[in-house]
């Protein structure tokens, strides 16, 4: 129904005064509260003692900002710094996330002995670095950060090529923190010494954390980047087996959950095991005359992804083609072993029906079972009630 004329004067007189109000609002807003100077002197002080070179009570900054970080830098360059110092220092007044509280005082107080001048060599970063790397991270040639300028001022010990070491600095090795520091000063020396692109760099860098992890011990020494790649290569190739034995495992899963009549189920956890056999491992070791070597034989099932393609690896056969197999109970894979003074050495892989014959058993690179070896296996049959075909 059409307004009335009344009706639309009192409309457009509504619409009028919210607009106003609206204006009012917009050009009477509250004033911005003040710079917090007093808190940020307090954060830059708190938990730092160390002496001052200037007065905090002298601090007048001529700024707008209200960024409580900002004010936290103002606060430490006023309290602490003489010199002006690289951009990676000062960050850590602005962000210390990630960081734990000992890091944080170590950054703080190197931020402080650069600043007021002092030497950082002396100040402690000579357990980590030379006069000369020191230097070098006090005056990065480029943006970056505190990790990033630190392995540039080991990489620059090492070579001359600026880029070089620059490409060292931004890749994986850049991110890494001082734990475990002597081993990545050698991954640093390699790749000065190894030449190669950043991509690289960072792939390889995976590859050499990886295998620090699987053994401590693990050194650079005598190798190239032609063997570093291949086994990297391997590597990544064993991670996409893994994934897809998983995803079979979990496809398995999900096709017993319908069969069962189940609407939901769990997802089967990354580096678990499928049942397996119901057989206990066995372990056998030499008559007493011989025990002396401590010799040690053993035969363990393998009932997991990871356990599959890392004998497939080892002994290089396709024995990680069968994990359907086993996972769907068809079939399960054992490996036979000998252990002598702490040294295991893989033998045999050998594989078992559902009616427990071993129906496959093969050596390195297919080999057949030596006389010997099938000595040791028919020991295991007739403890486990094995047939041997």
């Amino acid at each position: 129904m059409a307004k009335s004329r009344l009706a639309r004067r009192q409309e457009a007189e509504r619409q009028r005064a919210a607009a106003h109000d609206a204006s009012l609002r917009r050009v009477c807003q509250r004033r911005r509260p003040t710079p917090d100077l007093i808190a940020a002197l307090d954060d830059a002080m708190r938990g730092f003692e160390t002496e001052i070179v200037r007065p905090p009570d002298d601090w007048r900054p001529q700024i707008k900002s209200r960024d409580p970080d900002r004010l936290r830098l103002l606060a430490a360059r006023h309290l602490y710094a003489r010199y002006p110092v690289a951009e990676h220092l000062e960050r850590i007044w602005l962000d210390a996330r990630g960081l734990d509280r000992g890091e944080v005082r170590l950054r703080k107080f190197w931020y402080v002995t650069a600043a007021s001048g002092g030497s950082l060599y002396k100040a402690g970063a000579r357990e980590w670095l030379s006069r000369a790397e020191v230097h070098a991270f006090l005056n990065p040639p480029a943006r970056l950060d505190f990790e990033q300028a630190f392995w540039l001022a080991v990489a620059r010990s090492y070579t001359g090529d600026l880029g070089l070491a620059l490409r060292i600095a931004r890749s994986a090795i850049g991110r890494r923190t001082r734990e475990d520091f002597e081993f990545w000063r050698q991954v640093v020396r390699f790749f000065c010494t190894h030449p190669a692109s950043l991509s690289e760099i960072d792939d390889l860098s995976d590859w050499i954390a990886e295998c620090q992890r699987r053994d401590p011990g693990y050194r650079l020494q005598g190798r190239t980047l032609a063997s570093l790649g291949r086994q990297m290569k391997a590597w990544h190739d064993d991670l996409a087996a893994i994934a897809r034995i998983e995803e079979l495992r979990a496809r398995a899963e999900a096709t017993r959950a319908r069969a069962e009549g189940r609407t939901s189920f769990a997802m089967p956890s990354k580096g678990g095991s499928w049942p397996g056999a119901g057989i206990a491992d066995w372990s056998w070791q030499p008559s007493a005359k011989d025990r002396k070597r401590r010799e040690e034989y053993v035969v363990v099932q393998l009932r997991s992804a990871a356990t599959l393609v890392e004998e497939t690896r080892a002994m290089q056969h396709c024995v990680a083609t069968y994990a359907s197999k086993c996972i769907a109970g068809l079939a399960s894979i054992w490996s036979l072993r000998h252990i002598n003074g702490g040294t295991t050495t893989r033998l045999l892989t050998i594989e078992l029906d559902s009616r427990f014959r071993a129906i496959q058993v093969r050596g390195f690179a297919n080999r057949m079972a030596h006389l010997e070896e099938r000595k040791i296996l028919e020991r295991w049959a007739k403890a486990r009630g094995i047939d041997l075909v």
